[in-house]
């Protein structure tokens, strides 16, 4: 046995930890992380603005790779730490679990949840460079990553001390860092996403001014919303047929707890709620959303039999009811969050529900009380009538749905073709475009864990109907029957039969249609299996290089001249136009077998943009959609592939 004494216990000195497992701060190095450390110090920026300090946030990405963060709040604190004895900036940018936010004194409400954001930006980055701007003087310190005696990379070592570099008439604090190639490897970043993220934290903070500038692709963009969240709500509901024209918006404050709610109707089906804990999004829900549904239900069923629209007899309506076709964002800044769930997105504070609700039905319940907004509630009570009627059908829809979809009843034999393991964590499902494509998978399939469910042409598009409507759609309640998951209401993730739901299709116009319809249903009625990480696209080949003792298959045109090179004259090219034209051994070895496949996991990175995506391309406003593929499609491209390619 190996000796294991005290000598054997390493302890990692100041911002070793961070390099040596950069996961554990930031959870990955790839482009999520790497965009991590920019919101780090953002968020500090948005803490003093949130406060009441300063109102402007500019960010730059310069060109040598760097991003520079620059507010107008108060400035970190120059002074000596009366503990620490360095400098406040010092302590800041390389002490971990150091900041002002862990009590309430500077910072009421924070978007730091952990006291590592600076100090982290710090330790992964090249060089940092950090000037305060405060009481009237301009104070500059540099950190920069270099080796140690030990022959080691340290991150965060301090090569200039805090000094005073001239006279300054403006307050604030101005970042510069330089991500290091060490930790991400070479990565740039993405004005887009950038931009986005931008554009939501102004919406969420309506004395925000925040500017994005790229002056390495040359891009800016401007956000300010004076009307916050209703604003936002009037974003996301853009292309969507309103019942009316502003949004509701209310508000409420509880000594250490406050709540802004933002909701607007449409003609549509389904609801859609955003909601975000100190401007971080809780894509997951939570006790707040709980609690905002609870006032909902409750404030509106009051207002219903005060008005007489539900008599003495009449039970009440389902909060479902009063949600169907509503757009909600909602937004809450409170201390000592607690997340739960799968991605640490879900608010799990039990008093965050209590809260909000009282502060939700006293505000909605103000509002309603003025005779101005009668036209409102009465859209409102009316859409909730037909939904009641939708519910009711749609109840009748599931029962039939049940009786007929079991999987051993007519609507799934021959059909699905099942796997004969019941092991759910290895269990996939393909939903396979076409009878061809899928009898080709069931034939070159591992039966043992991976079952096929081929679509007998296009689902419906979930987007445009009625629960009730979508439920009548034969193929999507096949689908349905096939995950026994159950739908809407009464999804119920425990009970998925498959841990990888797979959507393959043939990779032209009608495939990424059909991955397109697919993803809507998906995302509108079974969205945790999207959260939770069970859907995935399956990426086919586009072409198969070869000549005798040498085949390759391809995936894009990309790769398709460095494969020529590799098999060399005489080389010949199959081009594949669908599924269907592989048999089942190639369809086995290029899509489905797990030790050569290529799988694009499904994700909703910003739930917000999810939405208008869906909206945009699935919905009914046709001229977004003629903008969207205006600005996105390439019309210039030329098929060369005839031209290029006859063979070697």
């Amino acid at each position: 046995m190996a000796e294991y004494k005290s000598k054997d216990i390493v302890v990692l000195e100041g911002l070793d930890a961070v390099r040596l497992r950069p996961g554990m701060y930031i959870g990955t190095t790839g482009a999520k992380g790497f965009h991590h450390i920019l919101w780090e110090i953002v968020d500090n920026a948005i803490d003093e603005i949130s406060s009441g300090y300063g109102d402007t946030i500019n960010i730059t990405l310069n060109q040598d790779g760097s991003a520079t963060v620059e507010d107008n709040g108060r400035g970190i604190p120059v002074d000596k730490h009366p503990t620490m004895k360095k400098s406040g900036v010092e302590v800041v940018y390389t002490t971990l679990h150091a900041g002002g936010k862990f009590n309430s004194s500077n910072y009421k409400f924070s978007g730091g949840l952990h006291g590592v954001g600076a100090s982290v930006t710090n330790a992964l980055s090249s060089w940092c460079d950090v000037t305060v701007f405060r009481d009237g003087k301009e104070h500059n310190m540099r950190f920069v990553s270099k080796e140690g005696a030990d022959g080691k990379v340290h991150g965060g070592i301090v090569e200039k001390p805090l000094e005073v570099v001239g006279a300054a008439k403006k307050t604030g604090t101005k970042v510069s860092f330089l991500p290091d190639e060490l930790i991400f490897g070479k990565q740039s970043f993405s004005f887009e996403a950038i931009s986005k993220r931008a554009r939501e934290l102004a919406f969420l903070n309506k004395n925000l001014k925040i500017n994005v500038i790229d002056k390495i692709g040359g891009g800016q963009a401007f956000f300010h919303y004076e009307g916050g969240i209703a604003d936002f709500a009037e974003y996301l509901v853009e292309g969507k047929n309103r019942l009316f024209s502003k949004p509701i918006f209310i508000e409420g404050e509880d000594e250490d707890f406050r709540m802004e709610m933002a909701l607007i109707y449409t003609d549509g089906y389904t609801e859609s709620c955003f909601s975000y804990v100190n401007n971080i999004p809780t894509t997951e829900g939570g006790t707040h959303e709980t609690g905002a549904k609870s006032a909902i239900t409750k404030v509106f069923n009051d207002y219903a039999r005060a008005n007489g629209v539900l008599k003495e007899k009449d039970p009440n309506f389902l909060g479902e009811d009063f949600r169907e076709g509503v757009t909600m964002v909602l937004s809450v800044k409170m201390n000592n969050v607690q997340f739960e769930g799968q991605t640490k997105t879900k608010l799990g504070n039990p008093e965050a529900r209590v809260k909000v609700e009282a502060l939700a039905i006293k505000a909605l319940g103000e509002f309603l009380s003025s005779k101005k907004v009668a036209p409102v509630a009465e859209a409102i009570l009316n859409k909730a009538k037909a939904a009641l009627k939708t519910r009711e059908a749609a109840k009748r829809a599931k029962e039939l749905s049940r009786a007929k979809n079991s999987a051993d009843n007519f609507n799934l034999v021959g059909k699905l073709a099942a796997s004969s393991s019941r092991n759910r964590e290895k269990a996939e499902l393909f939903i396979v475009e076409g009878d061809s494509a899928g009898g080709s998978a069931k034939q070159g399939r591992d039966r043992s864990f991976q079952a096929i469910l081929p679509l007998r042409g296009k689902p419906l598009n979930a987007e445009k109907k009625r629960i009730d409507q979508v439920l009548g759609n034969e193929e999507i309640r096949t689908i349905i029957s096939a995950l026994e998951t159950g739908i809407g209401e009464d999804f119920d993730l425990s009970s998925l039969r498959y841990n990888k739901v797979i959507i393959l299709s043939d990779a032209d116009q009608d495939g990424a249609h059909i991955r397109a319809i697919l993803l809507t249903f998906f995302f509108r009625y079974m969205r945790e299996l999207i959260n939770d990480g069970h859907v995935f696209i399956g990426l086919p080949p586009l072409y198969k290089v070869f000549k005798k003792g040498f085949e390759e298959y391809v995936y894009s045109d990309a790769e398709l001249p460095a494969a020529v090179a590799r098999c060399g004259k005489g080389y010949m090219i199959q081009r594949y136009k669908g599924l269907g034209e592989m048999n089942p051994d190639q369809l086995f070895e290029t899509t489905m077998d797990p030790e050569k496949r290529s799988l694009i996991q499904v994700t909703i990175e910003d739930a917000a943009e999810a939405e208008k995506m869906v909206v945009t391309l699935m919905g009914d406003d046709i001229d977004a959609r003629k903008e969207y593929i205006s600005k996105h499609a390439n019309f210039d491209r030329v098929d060369e592939f005839m031209n290029e390619y006859k063979g070697g």
